[in-house]
């Protein structure tokens, strides 16, 4: 690739990005962001407008200092006291830019500078010179470029380069342009500029109508070889164009755009996120390259081409813009092959298809109520589909009374293994009442982890969903129960949760060992308990519980047999009896 197709990227981020309301970054975050820029491949960064005020005049003087490839620049307008200011920020570098600007729009010589063509020829005749004298790196900026006549544009910029100008910008100051008008304009100038050749011509687009990044590669295309741009966008108004766009745009299209740039690409979401943390403005989720859900996947169709091919759905890779991997989000539009994909990453691995399928219905059913569906929450739902028995724990009743002037109490009763056993609880609230109930009643040693309540619908009837996830020697359940009571809703997922640990103690699951030790054992009722036996002969059946013909056709055999060992047991205890 020849150097007539190097084009320049210059930063702007910390001049036009800061003047995004909001936007003002400290000293230190300013030489933070400066050092990644450095390290970014940025050639010229604009550190900032001197003469505005003592903190850009001290950033632009600091970040000179410690820049070792990038260019430092500063921003003046046409006057000698800018242009000062400028140099004197800037002059302990090795080499740096003095950028000098002045409005050439009939609209804006008129209004905002009062100033005739002439009058402003003479300016830039005056100051481009005057600039000329610090150093040899001089850009020249129309202000409001895209509205102003061609031919006089023409003459400003011969005029530029005349007096010294190596680069000359093209503003869409207030971004009015469309690709194909700014693209004229950059042919025009080449084509009418007798001295053009001595000169960069350099874009600067305004983000105005969504058309900035458009516009600036209109512009290369062109024949422009320079662009200046912000990280994420930021900017006066609706933004600058883009850097990780422009670059990556040119990169991955380079069939059609033949230009290299010298940006290190996979450090782009480094300094997106270096620069949203300094700014304080977030990153919108479907930001182009470096948002949240750029290389995230959540329609089955796409995951399922994903899987198969990344290029089916994927034009670059999150590599190559500093993104760790491609993710596969599992949501409401998921499909089959992306669930069981995830389940093979989360050690799932020699499961049926009917348990799949289970859990994936399941699944599509939660997705639904939830936002966010997360590792955990799958693993429930295949915990809960391999889970044929009842649950160990069941919520009969629950009273909560909360309030003002007195603690809040919890009165509880719960089925534990059959037996129908009561507690009354006061806690730090209601929810926290309602979970030292259930650890009265089932003593158990387990870290919640988290709490989540979520509503379901809007409205004053607004069904409430309660997450609850708890660890417990390095597993982890969650459990999940719905209902318009929030505090019954806290309970039954709490109780969801500690029903699937107690079976994940027993089960043979990734990781799992199936060795218990004896106090879990008797945790569980293990050994033989008289009561524990009648209980299960007379308790009276939960109508809550689910059943079939197999539970019914075990729990009949299981009492036959009972029934019969304890015949034979009888028999003889009287036969010892009658012998005596």
């Amino acid at each position: 690739m020849s150097e007539k197709n190097r084009v320049y990227i210059f930063d702007t981020t910390m001049r036009d990005g800061e003047q995004s309301p909001g936007a003002s970054m400290s000293l230190e975050e300013k030489i933070q962001i400066s050092r990644v820029f450095d390290e970014l491949g940025v050639d010229i960064i604009e550190a900032g407008f001197p003469i505005a005020s003592p903190g850009d005049f001290e950033a632009v003087t600091e970040v000179s200092k410690i820049l070792k490839k990038s260019i430092p620049c500063g921003l003046s307008r046409h006057t000698k006291k800018d242009i000062d200011a400028c140099y004197e920020a800037l002059k302990s570098a090795k080499r740096f830019r003095i950028h000098t600007f002045i409005s050439t729009s009939p609209l804006h010589m008129k209004h905002k500078l009062n100033k005739s063509p002439e009058d402003v020829v003479d300016s830039i005749k005056e100051h481009v010179t005057y600039a000329r004298k610090f150093t040899d790196d001089v850009e020249w900026s129309c202000e409001d470029g895209t509205r102003t006549d061609m031919d006089f544009m023409c003459k400003t910029v011969e005029l530029a380069i005349k007096c010294g100008a190596k680069t000359i910008n093209i503003p869409d100051t207030v971004g009015y342009s469309v690709p194909s008008e700014f693209k004229k304009i950059i042919e025009t100038l080449i084509n009418k500029v007798p001295n053009i050749d001595k000169a960069i011509l350099s874009t600067h687009c305004h983000n105005d109508l969504g058309l900035a990044v458009a516009n600036s590669l209109a512009g290369v295309t062109a024949g422009a070889r320079q662009i200046e741009c912000t990280i994420n966008g930021i900017g006066e108004r609706a933004g600058n164009a883009a850097l990780e766009e422009i670059v990556m745009a040119m990169k991955t299209r380079n069939d059609l755009m033949p230009f290299k740039t010298g940006i290190n690409t996979k450090l782009l979401s480094k300094a997106s996120k270096v620069v949203s943390n300094a700014t304080g403005f977030p990153v919108q989720f479907n930001k182009a390259i470096v948002g949240k859900n750029a290389f995230a996947h959540e329609s089955g169709i796409h995951q399922d081409g994903m899987l198969k091919n990344r290029n089916t759905y994927e034009i670059m890779t999150p590599e190559s813009v500093g993104v760790k991997q491609t993710s596969l989000v599992m949501g409401k539009h998921s499909g089959r092959h992306a669930f069981k994909d995830k389940l093979t990453d989360l050690g799932y691995k020699d499961i049926t298809d009917d348990v799949i399928q289970t859990a994936f219905g399941k699944f599509k059913i939660l997705a639904d109520k939830k936002k966010h569906v997360y590792d955990e929450d799958i693993a429930a739902l295949v915990d809960d589909s391999l889970i044929k028995e009842d649950n160990v724990i069941t919520l009969k009743s629950l009273k909560v009374f909360a309030g003002t002037g007195e603690p809040q109490r919890a009165d509880m009763t719960l089925e534990v293994y059959g037996d129908i056993k009561k507690a009354t609880e006061s806690g730090d609230g209601p929810v926290d009442a309602i979970f030292k109930c259930i650890k009265k009643l089932y003593p158990h040693d387990v870290k919640l982890q988290l709490y989540q309540v979520h509503a379901v619908t809007e409205g004053t009837d607004a069904q409430a969903t309660v997450s609850v996830r708890i660890e417990e020697n390095g597993k982890t359940t969650v459990g999940q129960a719905a209902d318009t009571d929030t505090l019954v809703a806290s309970a039954n997922a709490y109780l969801n949760a500690l029903n699937k640990m107690i079976i994940k103690r027993n089960k043979t699951a990734p990781g799992y060992s199936p060795e218990q030790t004896k106090e879990e054992k008797k945790e569980v009722g293990y050994y033989f308990d008289f009561k524990e036996v009648m209980t299960y002969f007379f308790r009276k059946k939960d109508p809550n519980r689910p059943s079939n013909i197999n539970i019914k056709m075990m729990h009949g055999i299981n009492k036959i047999s009972m029934l019969m060992f304890l015949i034979c047991v009888i028999v003889i205890i009287v036969r010892f009896i009658m012998r005596s």
